[in-house]
């Protein structure tokens, strides 16, 4: 769903744009693009998601629904996606009813799936064969980020590509930020999902400590927050962690996918990262502690 606050948008002219993918994420992310007036058509596997989707926005420009990817795409100047991983990336733009198939000459095909580099990399090399542009552009800020329009996005790609898309994708953005070449958003991602996972673990930690030693906790991070210690993680989930919620959109199991795909680009790369591997097996007793849905800073509960 939309903010209940909605944020006023750039005046960009209007653009014909089709999303694929409206999930969590995508559902929202293709809300604010139709607000901001620009034509969307949208593509869900599930199709009655995408019916919803144009009954929500009937009062914007025209909002359609298609029954493949390549409908979609047809004529769009910009196709966004964001759907589960490489594999679901690869269904959506290749093959007859994939998207590439459907996109014109010189269209930009603008990525948000949290996946692989290598999958960046091979998809923006066919785009690039059929005379098509491609970013990848995973984002950060969760649920609530995406329902309020307030996203940072990663992206990789060409110079071109990315300007001609910033604009449109400001939509949902709070920033849109292009740092090299093809697969750096992806790797970009990758860093700060190793970030979250330490943070997490340590607030976690903390946390558990405090109660065991008898302190008022939310007190104490009242304090804390105001010095050294202060990370979003602990202004958002802080004090949620205290209290045994853990509802907050982004799920153990999407952490551990992401996880998954830093531990792979680690071993290509010849990077150590001992401390994301452990929270990586941390997170797998969540999931076996039945936390497969609750959100990443559950990982307080394996400590109780």
């Amino acid at each position: 769903m939309p903010s209940t606050n909605p944020r006023n948008y750039d005046a960009t002219p209007s653009r014909k744009v089709a999303f694929l993918g409206l999930g969590v994420m995508g559902y929202p992310m293709a809300g604010h693009l139709a607000l901001a007036g620009h034509e969307v058509t949208v593509y869900n596997r599930t199709a009655t998601k995408s019916i919803a989707w144009c009954a929500e926005y009937a009062s914007a420009k025209a909002p359609k629904h298609a029954a493949t990817p390549r409908e979609a795409a047809a004529g769009a100047d910009i196709v966004f996606c964001c759907v589960g991983n490489d594999d679901d990336l690869r269904s959506v733009t290749l093959g007859a009813d994939g998207a590439f198939a459907g996109m014109k000459p010189g269209a930009i095909f603008v990525d948000h799936t949290t996946a692989s580099a290598e999958v960046a990399r091979e998809l923006y090399a066919a785009a690039q064969a059929l005379g098509l542009q491609f970013v990848d552009a995973p984002v950060s800020g969760g649920q609530a980020g995406a329902q309020n329009g307030l996203l940072t996005v990663m992206c990789g790609g060409d110079a071109a590509a990315f300007e001609a898309a910033q604009p449109v994708a400001m939509a949902f953005s709070r920033a849109f930020t292009l740092l090299g070449a093809s697969g750096s958003g992806q790797l970009a991602k990758m860093v700060n999902q190793i970030c979250i996972a330490g943070l997490v673990q340590a607030l976690s930690e903390a946390v558990a400590f405090g109660q065991n030693a008898g302190l008022d906790m939310k007190q104490v991070l009242d304090v804390i927050g105001k010095g050294a210690a202060q990370s979003w993680q602990m202004d958002n989930r802080g004090k949620t962690m205290v209290d045994g919620k853990f509802d907050f959109g982004f799920a153990v199991d999407w952490m551990r996918k992401d996880l998954g795909l830093v531990l792979d680009e680690a071993k290509r790369n010849g990077s150590r990262v001992p401390v994301t591997a452990l929270v990586d097996q941390f997170y797998a007793d969540v999931q076996k502690m039945g936390g497969n849905r609750w959100d990443t800073s559950s990982l307080i509960q394996r400590l109780k």
